[in-house]
């Protein structure tokens, strides 16, 4: 069978690539690997954000977790970080959350969490994807099927979401009851939980897309379409808007003037905001290759180094943990402060975010000015075949030219895609005409390297 587990889970159509057997079979096998992992009953938490696919596949997960004799604390509807930290916080053995995160609803996804609230390693996954695998060919996977007590068992965990609201609340420093806050909820898992934290820290609040029916979020809506949140904000006089995915493990600012922040502004705050207090290990941060020269600029201007990975706030968490580093993330939002969180975290980005500015007596457009994008053009070039890329002549010719012709200036990225037949061009640079020419240039030659699709 094709690979299951990605960089963020295992993902797909509701009911169709991820079928309620597929997550079923996810549960079984998950099971018995965290049983053999850290030896006796697994105790294991289940979240949702609000698709109308959640009910089914949380329904097959935990008949699956349970018929292996697993215990499931089921949350309902909760954002990726909660299941995240409530794993850790609640000493279960590990957490599973469904959802597809900023994907369009029709889609949704399973992953898990270690014991700690980190993404499940590799060889855990490895092992769930091979037992899932012997059973869907039809062999003896070696599962265990208990009866009697043996079977495992819901437990109920009521005070569950209020001490994920009190983790949050307590990222704050600062009185925000002056801040007049926009808080878009992409219709997604934030829907309660983000409203309910920024009132008890007494902002003055106005609440966007909090009204999932299943089939809404992230439609038109959240960090993926801030359009509307950056409208509000204006009409508002807000001095900040928020937006975050269906699971709430991104955000996108919005400022006082109703320009769009990123992850990369957001990261350029942070960090210089823990370099003031002496609080950024090592003068680092952390982001992936995607991230804008701007934000190289804007932390080298202030003593900062920035360290790149690939794609994917997996990458992005790994190298943090390697180099003792505190701040990472990903210009789409993702931001991990690793001292309260160990995945990307939207609500608290955002809370930390307006503690920064109310400490500052700044508004969030001076704070962010201090990045400044240069242009940067992303071509998706469909091909035949994405085999061998990196050793075609015609390609590896089309870069050296775009990398002289650049040199120090700007920044050249090709990558192969993981689930489909393209290959990604990035370049940037300060001459947006010559970043456009080249992006052109190391396209056509892919085209003509490895055909068309």
């Amino acid at each position: 069978m094709a690979r299951l587990f990605g960089t963020d889970g295992v993902r797909g159509v509701a009911n169709d690539d991820l079928s309620p057997d597929l997550a079923l079979r996810l549960g079984r096998a998950a099971a018995a690997v965290l049983a053999r992992a850290g030896g006796g009953r697994p105790r294991v938490l289940v979240g949702r954000d609000t698709r109308a696919s959640g009910d089914l596949l949380e329904a097959a997960l935990a008949a699956g977790l349970m018929s292996a004799g697993a215990d499931v604390v089921p949350l309902g509807v909760m954002t990726t970080p909660g299941v995240s930290f409530l794993t850790a916080d609640l000493g279960a053995t590990a957490g599973a959350v469904i959802s597809a995160s900023h994907n369009p609803p029709e889609y949704n996804g399973i992953k898990f969490f270690s014991a700690e609230g980190r993404k499940l390693p590799d060889a855990l996954e490895e092992e769930i994807e091979r037992l899932v695998a012997s059973e869907a060919a039809g062999r003896d996977a070696g599962l265990p099927a208990p009866v009697g007590g043996a079977v495992g068992r819901r437990h109920e965990e009521p005070a569950a979401a209020e001490r994920y609201i009190e983790h949050l609340r307590s990222a704050v420093q600062s009185d925000l009851s002056g801040l007049r806050v926009v808080v878009d909820c992409a219709h997604g898992a934030a829907y309660r939980l983000a409203p309910e934290v920024w009132r008890r820290l007494g902002v003055r609040l106005t609440v966007l897309h909090d009204r999932p029916d299943g089939t809404n979020i992230n439609v038109d809506c959240g960090s993926t379409a801030p359009g509307r949140l950056a409208e509000a904000v204006l009409r508002e006089g807000a001095d900040l808007g928020v937006a975050y995915d269906g699971d709430a493990d991104r955000v996108i600012a919005v400022d006082e003037r109703g320009r769009v922040v990123d992850g990369d502004a957001i990261l350029a705050v942070l960090a210089r905001d823990l370099l003031a207090r002496d609080a950024l290990p090592h003068r680092t941060v952390v982001a992936t290759v995607m991230s804008n020269l701007g934000l190289e600029r804007a932390l080298a201007a202030v003593g900062a180094r920035l360290v790149r990975t690939k794609v994917g706030d997996r990458y992005v968490f790994e190298a943090m943990e390697a180099g003792g580093y505190a701040l990472g993330g990903e210009q789409s939002g993702h931001i991990i402060l690793r001292h309260h969180a160990q995945t990307g975290d939207g609500i608290l980005t955002g809370l930390v975010l307006a503690d920064v500015m109310v400490r500052s007596g700044r508004p969030l457009s001076e704070l962010a000015s201090v990045v400044r994008p240069v242009p940067q053009v992303l071509l998706n070039v469909r091909v035949a075949s994405k085999e061998g890329w990196e050793e075609e002549p015609a390609i590896r010719a089309a870069l050296r030219r775009a990398e002289e012709r650049l040199g120090n200036a700007g920044r050249v990225l090709v990558r192969a895609s993981g689930t489909e037949p393209l290959i990604r061009v990035m370049v940037e640079g300060d001459d947006e005409a010559l970043v456009r020419e080249l992006a052109e240039d190391i396209a056509a030659a892919v085209r003509q390297a490895l055909g068309t699709r």
